[in-house]
């Protein structure tokens, strides 16, 4: 029997197998479809300080292998998540990583500083730079080592361990990486969607109501092993959360062996909510049969 133990930095799991950010809200509706503590963690939608309106409808749109989204991180920030939102998940049992975003370095600082006193079961904060950046013409502070490296050093004030999520669209992808880790980040998680665009043949329009958007699921599963396999090549003491477009135990497998030590399963839950804990139970399997005793005798093996 596998041991399914796994730990991105100072944070242990016991699971590799955790829900991805935006794609299980926050959580507690997975009560109905699964026990959110049989999985490593429930990553919670990204939030600001404050409440966020989001993007124009129409959303979300399917693709031939994935979907295409401009939700907008919609919500109604921090404080709320933590008086309303988050006691009912924790009480399923969850380890819960919460995830905040902003579009300056003091949106960021003023999240972080807003989770300081969340309860204990709240054990990782994911930083998601993967955003536009208005102090920098809306370039997103993902696609800068600087930007990244200050909007990571701005969230100190949260008092966990940081995750900082990167943007695959970023030609420096290890040189973020990188920036993130030296500002604070404890780990990375690759990657966040590929910007993307449908247009309506008939309408002559694009279909998003805010025109591009993000293309996550199975299509860019390649590209996100690709990002964990170069990040780790360049800094293989950094620890990675890889996701996209994992739909079954052999694609946690592949986000392994190219250097994660957990990955989220986001998209997939679209069309099952009980994806992320069927994913674990292949991936236990596959480890069973090929004689696996640890995951992290997984972790990095692709790499010679």
């Amino acid at each position: 029997m596998t041991d399914l133990a796994t730990s991105v930095g100072t944070v242990r799991l016991r699971a590799p197998v955790l829900t991805a950010s935006g794609t299980a809200g926050h959580g507690a509706e997975f009560a109905h479809y699964m026990r959110p503590a049989e999985l490593g963690a429930v990553v919670v939608k990204s939030m600001k300080a404050g409440e966020w309106a989001g993007n124009p409808s129409p959303r979300v749109h399917p693709t031939a292998a994935g979907m295409i989204n401009s939700v907008g991180l919609q919500g109604k920030g921090v404080p709320h998540w933590l008086e309303h939102e988050l006691p009912p998940l924790l009480a399923t049992g969850a380890t819960v990583v919460a995830s905040i975003w902003g579009n300056s370095i003091e949106d960021y600082r003023a999240a972080a500083d807003a989770l300081a006193g969340a309860p204990a079961g709240v054990v990782a904060v994911e930083v998601n730079v993967s955003c536009p950046n208005l102090e920098d013409r809306s370039k997103m502070f993902a696609h800068s080592a600087e930007s990244t490296r200050e909007a990571v050093a701005a969230t100190a004030g949260c008092g966990r361990p940081r995750w900082a999520k990167l943007s695959p669209n970023a030609a420096d992808l290890p040189e973020i990486a990188v920036a993130a880790r030296d500002a604070g980040a404890e780990a990375v998680v690759l990657t966040n969607t590929l910007l993307g665009m449908v247009i309506d043949t008939e309408s002559r329009r694009p279909v998003l109501g805010a025109k591009k958007g993000g293309l996550s699921g199975a299509a860019m599963h390649p590209v996100a092993v690709r990002a964990v396999y170069d990040v780790h090549e360049a800094a293989p003491d950094l620890p990675i959360v890889g996701v996209g477009g994992a739909a079954d135990g052999t694609d946690v497998v592949e986000f392994l062996l190219a250097g994660a030590s957990a990955v989220e399963v986001g998209t997939a839950t679209f069309a099952d909510p009980r994806a992320p804990r069927r994913i674990l139970k292949e991936f236990s399997q596959w480890c069973d049969r090929h004689g696996v005793a640890d995951v992290a005798e997984l972790i990095g093996a692709a790499h010679g």
